[in-house]
C-alpha cells in the first residue's frame, strides 16, 4: 500500500444501510472505494475472470448481452460449498488488487473501503480501523426485503452465509446503530467524520515520523 492515509473499513450485512452511510461520507468529501463495484468490474465482458467462470459453470451463467448472470451464479454457489470456495479463490485476489489500486489513488483526508465482506475476507488487512453498520436481524430482514423485493428465505440465506452479527460487533472498532431515525443519520455521520478527521491527522503524523 503506497497511500498512508487512514483507511476506514465500512461494513455491515444486507439491508443495514451501508450505502446510505457511505453516501453521507461522500457528501463530506471522503473518497469511497466500493468493493461491490470491484466485484462487478472484474467480471465484465472480456475480462479473464468471466471466461474462467463460464468454463467452470457453463454458458448458462452468461446473459444474452455477454454479461454475468449474477442471480444464476448466486444459486450455484449457495447450493454448493465447493463451488463457492472455487469462486472465492478466483475472485478475491483480483478484487483485492482492484481495491488497492483505488485506495492508493484516493486524495481525501481519509479513505473508506465499503465492503459487505470486509471481515469475512482478507480485505480487513487493508484497513486501519473498522466501522460496522449494525441492525437487529429482524429489522435487517425487513429493510432488505423492502429494498430488494427478495423473499425472506433468500435474504436469510445471505445472512447465514456471512459472519454472525455477534462476531462482527466483536471485531469492529466503531459501531453505528442504524435502527434510529433516518433524519438523524446526517448529524450522526458528521459527528463521526470529525472524529475520523482527528484520527486521520494523528495517523499521518505518526506515519511521517
Amino acid at each position: 500500500m503506497e497511500n498512508r492515509r487512514l483507511i476506514l473499513g465500512l461494513t455491515g450485512g444486507i439491508g443495514t444501510g451501508k450505502s446510505t452511510v457511505a453516501a453521507e461520507f461522500k457528501n463530506l468529501g471522503i473518497c469511497i472505494v466500493n468493493a461491490d463495484e470491484g466485484s462487478r468490474a472484474v467480471v465484465e465482458p472480456g475480462k479473464p475472470a468471466l471466461s474462467k467462470i463460464a468454463s467452470q459453470f457453463g454458458d448458462q451463467i452468461i446473459l444474452s448481452d455477454g454479461s454475468l448472470d449474477r442471480a444464476a451464479l448466486r444459486e450455484i454457489i449457495f447450493n454448493n460449498a465447493s463451488n463457492k470456495q472455487w469462486l472465492e479463490e478466483l475472485l478475491h485476489p483480483i478484487i483485492r488488487d482492484w481495491i488497492v489500486e483505488r485506495l492508493n489513488d484516493a486524495d481525501s483526508p481519509y479513505v473508506i473501503l465499503e465492503s459487505p465482506l470486509l471481515l469475512e475476507t482478507d480485505q480487513h488487512e487493508l484497513v486501519d480501523t473498522t466501522l460496522l453498520i449494525d441492525l437487529p436481524i429482524e429489522l435487517q430482514l425487513e429493510r432488505a426485503g423492502t429494498r430488494d423485493a427478495n423473499n425472506a428465505n433468500q435474504i436469510q440465506r445471505i445472512i447465514d452465509s456471512q459472519m454472525s452479527r455477534k462476531q462482527k460487533i466483536s471485531k469492529a472498532d466503531w459501531i453505528f446503530d442504524n435502527s434510529g431515525e433516518k433524519a438523524m443519520i446526517s448529524l450522526r455521520i458528521n459527528q463521526l467524520h470529525e472524529k475520523f478527521l482527528t484520527l486521520a491527522q494523528s495517523f499521518q503524523t505518526k506515519n511521517s515520523l
